[in-house]
């Protein structure tokens, strides 16, 4: 009768403890996880800001310098902030050339370049990506081996193209292009259309829907990340282009931001708070595009990339 109350209360000891045991053993083993998962977070963290100030540093450095007197700038040792601070350099810097007409030239190729490009690069992958027909595969792999062919390529026979049909000293060599379409883009959104289920399709065409209302009333609609993303660059491009219009461009009164920008740095050369504050200018607008749209612009590139090819 000694022995029956030990076994008993050995038994009765045994579970709870081997649970409180077995518990503090999985607590520990999170907590580990945890820290590790916390300083792996905190160096990709670290690396990434890192690698972001190193980006930064040409764009705070113009920014600060366009705020500088011009005895600051020259002066040795170099300072990164200005001591001064003189906004004037901007209002002098956009009355030493047309700015606001060449903005408005810029923004009017940029404009047409971003409508063209969206629409012609959804509707060509809308059919790349939903649509069956001879020779599918085949042309798909044409359109993206253009994408291994520099620009630098064709652009004498381009400029020859364009000469013949007198579009030189026009606007058409820099927007007629993108109406038929950039293989980059056309890659992106048929990865985009491949991730919709084609059950919506087949369930548009049973309501009597044909593929062009299908694409413009249903695929444009649920492509929203993917097309901002595509308006993004496009727009990007178009901005920042210098080459095209150096090329193309034969009249002043028709330049853009960028060539009247190297008018002034050629007709003021050591007046490098005027050229800083005008690169600011210039540079703003897609600064400030790429901020407010990030969101989509980031969501359209995740959902591209996980997309089936």
């Amino acid at each position: 009768m000694a022995v029956e109350p030990q076994t008993m209360s050995s038994e009765r000891y045994h579970g709870p403890l081997s649970t409180r045991y077995s518990d503090n053993t999985a607590i520990t083993l999170a907590q580990k996880k945890r820290r590790k998962i916390n300083a792996r977070t905190l160096l990709s963290y670290l690396l990434l800001s890192g690698v972001s100030l190193v980006l930064l540093m040409p764009l705070l450095w113009m920014f600060f310098t366009s705020l500088k007197p011009m005895s600051e700038i020259v002066q040795f040792p170099p300072t990164f902030f200005p001591k001064s601070i003189q906004w004037e350099n901007y209002l002098t810097a956009i009355n030493a050339f047309p700015f606001w007409s060449y903005a408005k030239n810029t923004i009017i190729i940029a404009g047409f370049v971003v409508i063209s490009n969206v629409l012609s690069n959804s509707f060509i992958a809308y059919g790349f990506a939903k649509l069956e027909f001879p020779g599918k595969r085949f042309l798909f792999a044409l359109v993206l081996s253009t994408m291994m062919v520099p620009g630098f390529v064709t652009m004498i026979p381009q400029y020859v193209i364009f000469s013949k049909i007198g579009w030189v000293g026009t606007y058409l060599p820099l927007i007629v292009p993108s109406f038929f379409g950039n293989a980059f883009n056309i890659f992106l959104m048929r990865q985009f259309y491949l991730s919709i289920g084609d059950e919506l399709i087949e369930a548009a065409k049973m309501d009597g829907a044909n593929h062009l209302y299908i694409w413009s009333h249903l695929m444009i609609p649920l492509t929203k990340p993917a097309l901002i993303t595509i308006a993004i660059n496009s727009f990007n491009g178009a901005w920042n282009d210098f080459l095209g219009p150096l090329i193309y461009i034969k009249d002043q009164n028709q330049y853009k931001l960028q060539i009247g920008l190297q008018v002034f740095k050629n007709q003021s050369t050591t007046e490098w708070h005027y050229l800083m504050a005008g690169a600011v200018m210039v540079l703003l607008p897609s600064i400030l595009l790429f901020f407010f749209a990030q969101k989509y612009f980031i969501e359209g590139m995740d959902l591209t990339a996980g997309s089936k090819g």
